[in-house]
């Protein structure tokens, strides 16, 4: 053996620039310090506002603290593609791809198919490779989609692999690329591609019995089944044992297995973690791959090495037997250019989630994550672990193929796991909105690692949420989860204590404490404005050498917040959209996410998941790509952000006729950081202001909306002034 054989499949790196962000950090806690120095001298008595504002600026500091853990020493990691090739090519682990869809309305069959076709086209031996679609719609639809993918795939896959194509969802890639840049194979494909588009029925109704004809599979469905009734249903579209499962170059492609798990009204199916484990235990009796990879329904691949990435950490000689999963971050390809919702996590993939991974392993996020077999149904780390890939290899099927389909439906069948472990201490776990994130941290306690994995050629692409109230939902559901993590017995301060580094239990409550922050930023939204009409200041004068400790924190904060952003590839305008958001979610999101947790825990309401829409109309699209704001539906969250835009309006406005009208200088020194607070909120509401009196679109604010809002501001405005 060379000395390659012995370099290391991946390498980890500490991120640059840690002393200055130290220096800073220290000088920022000194500020802070001050600022508590300030409270206490000159508290007022009977000020119940004062009191409240030092516990909002308790908790935000304390919050930060939690921040800046994350913070301190984040890692990146670079793998060695070429080594891995060289020294384990004849004995690559099999994958099994999971992608987990719920509703052929919200996530159209089309976006489906293209995200299983870009991972059928992974450069990877294809007979390694087996895609199981989890239909939780159990819908005829879906399944024709998939069979008439089966069909091009036979087609698309020599054509990427030719050309070595990125990416490799036709959809995606035909976008990207609208004449040949290739040869005339290109417009035969893309011919190819817009044939299958028309074929694929968008209306149950357009689903003829001629078409159902072509697959024996559609016998499956009985009469009356809907899809939240419906029998279990596994069909092998694609099984490699066939002579014509072949391209056109006559290479084997992979296989394609269609599940539709049984659901019944009276049985809970656990949303998508109760998909995925009924997808680990049919994949366990068709192809029982090592390595399983799980992508949502609209993350398609972008990156056609991703798996030989994956496996340079499985497969490490010297660290890769105690990693359990590879996390690539979540991207998305519909962002504006200013990302006008905020949606794109850059800081949070960029920053945060690499300093999780050096403080003791990242998050799993639910999708573009490689996990081992063994590790997710619950095997525990132990010192002498070691995987012997020679003998990792995909299980031999000898049964045929009904019987075998009949088999996997016993396993998807809704009694399956009466009375077992699953959900429990097997698969993903059972009771919580962000099943991800608390399965991970379980696998963790259990003594394995994780990685965070952020290439240069993204991973994973997929939609983001393109109206503001589809983001504000999907937000409060993922701080609900993550709140509910918190008060339950996961709690990574009492469930990983012992178990995982307690820098890393601290650095999960980052993310599980999201909920709580709406108290804080709510009072300090809604009380300076209430004070500053009454005339009571809450911070010291302009001229006094208190004002300082505070002017220092709040341009230190921002002005650090701006660099980091601006760093990892942002823009002025994203930021400054990014501080919108940033608010927005912590007045109504982690409101409504605190609210409801706090109800079920008192038997008010039960869990629910809501899909995220993947469809919006042209109007809206045309807005969205104009960075246009979208309010145009009722939403208590939009009475909220309307009723404190204008409240702090309203203060600002009167501040401003106290200076200018008035010539109050001693007002104004009074109360400029609250006149400064107000205008900064006025300045980060000036599309609410539009949506609410200027604009004439259907995006604008609803006009119940806007009455109820402006009537509360005004009642709320008069009774500070009285």
């Amino acid at each position: 053996m060379g000395e390659a054989d012995h370099l290391p499949l991946f390498e980890s790196k500490a991120a640059k620039g840690r002393v200055l962000f130290k220096l800073y950090a220290a000088s920022m806690v000194m500020g802070m310090c001050l600022i508590f120095a300030f409270r206490a001298i000159h508290a007022p008595s009977g000020r119940y506002s004062w009191i409240g504002l030092s516990m909002a600026e308790v908790w935000f500091t304390l919050y930060w603290l939690i921040t800046q853990l994350v913070r301190w020493n984040p890692v990146h990691h670079y793998t060695f593609k070429q080594r891995l090739s060289h020294r384990y090519e004849k004995v690559l682990p099999g994958v099994d791809i999971f992608v987990c869809t719920a509703d052929p309305v919200i996530e159209p069959p089309l976006m489906v198919i293209n995200t299983v076709l870009s991972a059928m086209a992974y450069d990877y031996p294809p007979e390694k490779l087996n895609i199981y679609v989890s239909d939780d719609g159990g819908s005829e639809l879906m399944f024709y989609a998939l069979l008439e993918a089966s069909r091009f795939s036979k087609y698309w896959i020599p054509f990427c692999k030719r050309y070595k194509i990125e990416p490799r969802s036709p959809s995606a890639y035909f976008a990207q690329h609208h004449v040949s840049p290739i040869t005339n194979e290109w417009s035969s494909i893309k011919n190819k591609y817009e044939e299958m588009k028309k074929r694929i029925p968008t209306k149950l109704e357009e689903l003829t019995q001629e078409l159902k004809n072509e697959h024996r599979g559609f016998q499956e469905w009985e009469v009356g089944s809907s899809k939240h009734n419906h029998q279990a249903i596994v069909q092998i579209l694609i099984d490699q044992r066939d002579p014509i499962a072949v391209d056109t170059q006559g290479n084997t492609l992979p296989a394609l297995v269609y599940v539709a798990r049984e659901k019944r009204p009276e049985w809970h199916h656990n949303f998508k973690a109760g998909a995925m484990n009924a997808l680990i235990r049919v994949s366990s009796q068709i192809s029982n791959n090592r390595i399983i990879l799980n992508m949502d329904c609209d993350m398609y691949s972008n990156n056609s090495e991703s798996i030989r990435d994956a496996m340079c950490f499985f497969m490490d000689e010297q660290k890769g037997h105690r990693i359990a999963f590879v996390q690539f971050p979540q991207n998305f390809d519909n962002l504006t250019t200013n990302d006008v919702y905020s949606n794109s996590l850059r800081v949070i993939n960029a920053v945060e989630i690499g300093g999780l991974d050096s403080n003791g392993g990242c998050l799993y996020i639910g999708s573009g994550c490689f996990h081992r077999r063994d590790t997710l149904c619950g095997r525990s780390y132990s010192k002498d672990t070691r995987f012997d890939w020679d003998k990792e290899n995909q299980k031999t099927m000898i049964e045929g193929i009904d019987v075998l389909e009949k088999a996997c439906k016993i396993l998807a069948s809704c009694t399956y796991e009466q009375m077992t472990q699953w959900g429990k201490e097997m698969g993903l776990k059972y009771g919580c909105a962000v099943e991800d994130v608390i399965t991970g941290l379980a696998i963790k306690c259990r003594g394995w690692r994780s990685v965070h994995f952020n290439p240069e050629r993204k991973g994973f692409m997929g939609l983001a949420p393109t109206t503001l109230l589809q983001t504000l939902i999907q937000t409060k559901r993922w701080a609900e989860g993550d709140f509910q993590i918190f008060l339950s017995k996961y709690c990574p301060l009492i469930y990983g204590h012992g178990r995982i580094p307690l820098k890393l239990q601290i650095s999960y409550c980052c993310y599980l404490l999201w909920a709580l922050n709406c108290w804080a930023t709510l009072y300090y939204v809604a009380v300076p404005s209430y004070c500053l009409l009454r005339g009571i200041s809450l911070f010291p004068k302009l001229s006094s050498y208190w004002f300082l400790p505070f002017a220092y924190v709040f341009v230190g904060k921002y002005a650090y917040s701006f660099g980091e952003f601006y760093w990892t590839g942002g823009t002025v305008k994203g930021w400054w959209n990014d501080q919108r958001m940033w608010l927005y979610r912590r007045l109504t999101s982690y409101l409504f996410a605190f609210s409801d947790v706090v109800l079920k825990s008192m038997g008010f309401t039960n869990t629910n998941f809501i899909i995220t829409s993947k469809v919006a109309d042209e109007d809206a699209s045309q807005r969205y790509n104009r960075e246009i704001m979208e309010f145009g539906a009722t939403s208590p969250m939009f009475n909220i952000l309307s009723t404190l835009a204008l409240v702090n309006l309203f203060s600002f406005l009167k501040g401003v006729k106290w200076v200018i009208v008035d010539s109050n200088t001693n007002c104004f020194s009074e109360l400029a950081a609250q006149m400064i607070l107000c205008g900064l909120i006025v300045l980060i509401n000036l599309p609410i202001y539009q949506g609410l009196f200027f604009r004439k679109d259907k995006g604008r604010m609803p006009s119940s909306v806007t009455y109820q809002s402006t009537i509360l501001a005004i009642l709320y405005c008069t009774l500070a002034s009285t």
